[in-house]
C-alpha cells in the first residue's frame, strides 16, 4: 500500500476528531502542559516564535492539530475526488487508462513532497535558519536557496520532459495489458508535469516547515484536489478521463502557487546581510556560502522512498492482465483502507524534528522514549480503524462509490480486496514511524533501503503466484505479507541503528491492542450484516468495533488518556469563570 497525493488518503467518517484529539494528547504527556497548549489558535506570522527558539511542545501540539484538521479536510475532498472518478467514469478501462498515469504524481507526492526530498532538505534549512540567527555573514537561507533551487528545477523540469516524450514505453511497462493503451499514453504525458511543479511544491514545503510556517504546506493537497474535481465536471463531457489527468497538472501548478506569497515574505523578514555596527549603522556583507547537500543522504530517503512506492508499480503492472477493472479496484480498496494508516501517523510527522534534536543533543534515551510512545498511539489508532475497515466494507465501499457508473458488483469486489489490504495495515503505520528514527541523525543509512527491497521482493514473488488464481485479492494479500515483512526488519535493526528501540517491549505492547481488534472486527462484522441499509450497517458496524475495542483494552490506559481528557474535565470550571466574570 502507498500513499497518494492525497496527503492523507480518505477519512472514514467519524475518525478525524478522534485523531485529532489523540494526535494533541500524546504530544503533551512529555510536555506537561496544560489544554491550553492544545487549545490555544495558532501564533500569527508576527507573533510567532523567532527561529532560534527551541521547538517546544506547545508549538508540535499546535502544529500537529493544524496539519490534522487541514489533512482531513484535503482527505474529504479526496474521497470527492475518488467518488466523482468512479461516478463520471466507472471502474473499466477510462479509469484504468487513468490509474497508469496517476502513477506519476503518486510517485511524485513521495519523492519530493512528503518522505523523500524533505529528510534532506528540512535539515539544511534547519542548520541554515540556525547560522542565520548566530549572525553568521549574509544570509544562509537565501544563500541555501541560491545554490540549489536552480539545479533542482531544472532537474526536475529535465524529468518531467523526459518523462513525456517517454511515455509510451513507460505505460508498455507498467501495464503491457492495458486494453487502450493510448488513452494511459494521453493521461500521462499530461501528468508529467507534476515532476516540475510537485518538485517545486515540495522545496517550498520544506522551506516553510522549517520557518515554522505550516499553514500553506498543509493546504497544498485541498488545492490539489479542488482542481482535479472542477476539471473533470467542467471537461469531463468533451474530454472523458483526460480531464482528470488536466486537473492533476493544473493542481500542481496551485500546489506552488498557494506557498509563494508565504515563502517570499519570509524571505523579505530575513536579514539580507546586514550586519549592525557600533553607534548603530548598518553594513552590507557578502553571503556565506550554504553548505551542501548531503548526497548520500538525499540518495538514501529518496531510493527508500522510491522503492517504498513501487508497490503500485507491482500491483498494476500484475493487474494489467487480470479482466478490465482489476486496477480500479485495487485503486479504491487502497484508497479507503489506507485511512486509519495516514491519520494515525500524522503523530510522527510532527515529533519527527524532537527525536532529530534528542539524536542531535546525543541523548538517546529521549528519543527512544519519543519513537516508543509514537509507535504505541500510532499503533492503536490504526488497529481500531482497520478493524472498522474490514467489519464494515461492503457497507462503506457501497456508500461511498456505488452510485452512477460504479455498479454493485464494482462494490463486491473492491470490499473483497479492501478487507484484505486492511491485514497490512499496522505493518504499513509501523515502517512508516520506524524510518523516521533512521533518518532523524540527518546521516545516511542504506538500512532502511534493503529493508524495503526485501518486503518488495516477497511483493513480487507471492504476487505472481497468487495473481492468476486469486485476482486482485491475491495481489492486495502479497502486498500485505511483503509490507509485513519490511516493518519486522525495521524494528528488528533499530536496536543497532540510530534509535535503539526494545523489540521486545514494543512487540509485547502490541499484544493486547491486536486481541481487542480481533475481537472488534467480528463483533462489528455480525453488527454491519443486521441493518439492510448500508448507512445503519456501518454507524453499527463502527460502533460496535469502538466499543468493543475500548472494552477489551485496545485504547491506551489512563495515564496515557489523562492529556487528551483534561481540556473535557477543566470545561465546567471554565464555563463557571466565564460566567462569575462577567
Amino acid at each position: 500500500m502507498t500513499r497518494t497525493p492525497d496527503g492523507t488518503g480518505e477519512p472514514q467518517p467519524g475518525t478525524g476528531t478522534s485523531a485529532v484529539t489523540a494526535v494533541a494528547g500524546a504530544l503533551q504527556p512529555e510536555s506537561g502542559l496544560g489544554p491550553s497548549a492544545v487549545a490555544a489558535p495558532l501564533p500569527s506570522p508576527a507573533g510567532r516564535p523567532p527561529e532560534s527558539a527551541p521547538l517546544t511542545s506547545r508549538l508540535l501540539a499546535r502544529a500537529a492539530l493544524l496539519t490534522a484538521c487541514l489533512s482531513v479536510a484535503a482527505a474529504l475532498l479526496g474521497l470527492v475526488r475518488d467518488q466523482s472518478l468512479a461516478r463520471l467514469f466507472g471502474a473499466g478501462r477510462d479509469t484504468d487508462a487513468f490509474l497508469v498515469a496517476w502513477t506519476v504524481p503518486e510517485f511524485a507526492a513521495t519523492l519530493l513532497i512528503e518522505d523523500g526530498l524533505a529528510f534532506a532538505l528540512i535539515p539544511a534549512f534547519s542548520a541554515a535558519l540556525a547560522r542565520r540567527a548566530r549572525g553568521d555573514a549574509g544570509d544562509p537561507v537565501r544563500s541555501l536557496m541560491a545554490g540549489t533551487l536552480p539545479r533542482l528545477a531544472a532537474a526536475f523540469a529535465a524529468a518531467g520532459v523526459l518523462l513525456a516524450l517517454a511515455a509510451p514505453w513507460c505505460v508498455a511497462v507498467l501495464a503491457p495489458g492495458l486494453p487502450d493503451p493510448d488513452l494511459a499514453v494521453d493521461c500521462t504525458r499530461l501528468t508529467a508535469s507534476c515532476v516540475l511543479s510537485f518538485g517545486l511544491a515540495g522545496y517550498c514545503s520544506a522551506a516553510l516547515r522549517a520557518h515554522r510556517r505550516f499553514l500553506a504546506p498543509a493546504a497544498i493537497y485541498i488545492v490539489h484536489n479542488v482542481a482535479i474535481i472542477t476539471a473533470m465536471y467542467a471537461f469531463g463531457g468533451r474530454w472523458g478521463v483526460r480531464s482528470a489527468a488536466f486537473g492533476v497538472a493544473a493542481g500542481g501548478c496551485l500546489m506552488v502557487a498557494v506557498q509563494l506569497p508565504s515563502l517570499l515574505g519570509e524571505l523579505r523578514r530575513g536579514r539580507g546581510g546586514r550586519t549592525r555596527l557600533r553607534g548603530g549603522r548598518t553594513e552590507l556583507r557578502p553571503a556565506a556560502p550554504a553548505p551542501p547537500l548531503d548526497v548520500p543522504l538525499l540518495a538514501a530517503v529518496l531510493l527508500f522512498a522510491l522503492c517504498r512506492q513501487s508497490q503500485v508499480l507491482i500491483e498494476r503492472f500484475l493487474a494489467s492482465g487480470l479482466p478490465a477493472g482489476a486496477i480500479s479496484h485495487l485503486n479504491y480498496a487502497q484508497k479507503v483502507a489506507q485511512i486509519p494508516m495516514t491519520l494515525s501517523m500524522m503523530l510522527s510527522t510532527v515529533t519527527f524534528p524532537v527525536v532529530a534534536r534528542a539524536l542531535a543533543d546525543g541523548d538517546t534515551e529521549r528519543a527512544r522514549g519519543r519513537v516508543e510512545r509514537d509507535v504505541a498511539v500510532a499503533a492503536r489508532l490504526v488497529l481500531l480503524g482497520a478493524a472498522a475497515v474490514v467489519a464494515c466494507a461492503p457497507q462503506l465501499i457501497g456508500l461511498l462509490f456505488q452510485r452512477g457508473a460504479f455498479t454493485a458488483q464494482d462494490t463486491a469486489a473492491t470490499a473483497g480486496v479492501m478487507r484484505v489490504y486492511a491485514l497490512g495495515l499496522l505493518a504499513q503505520t509501523l515502517t512508516g514511524v520506524l524510518v523516521r528514527s533512521y533518518f532523524s541523525a540527518g546521516r545516511a543509512t542504506w538500512y532502511p533501503l534493503a529493508a524495503m527491497a526485501a518486503g518488495i521482493a516477497a511483493t513480487c514473488g507471492l504476487g505472481a503466484c497468487t495473481a492468476d488464481s486469486l485476482g486482485a485479492v491475491g495481489i492486495a494479500a502479497a502486498n500485505a505479507a511483503g509490507i509485513t515483512l519490511t516493518a519486522a526488519l525495521l524494528l528488528a535493526g533499530t536496536g543497532r541503528r540510530r534509535v535503539p528501540l526494545r523489540a521486545g517491549t514494543v512487540l509485547r505492547g502490541l499484544g493486547r491492542p491486536l486481541g481487542a481488534a480481533g475481537a472488534a472486527t467480528v463483533a462489528g462484522g455480525l453488527a454491519a450484516g443486521v441493518p439492510s441499509a448500508a448507512p445503519a450497517g456501518l454507524a453499527a458496524g463502527a460502533a460496535t468495533v469502538t466499543v468493543v475495542f475500548l472494552l477489551l483494552g485496545g485504547a491506551p490506559g489512563a495515564r496515557a488518556l489523562a492529556p487528551a481528557l483534561r481540556p473535557v474535565r477543566s470545561l465546567p470550571q471554565r464555563l463557571a469563570h466565564a460566567l462569575t466574570t462577567r
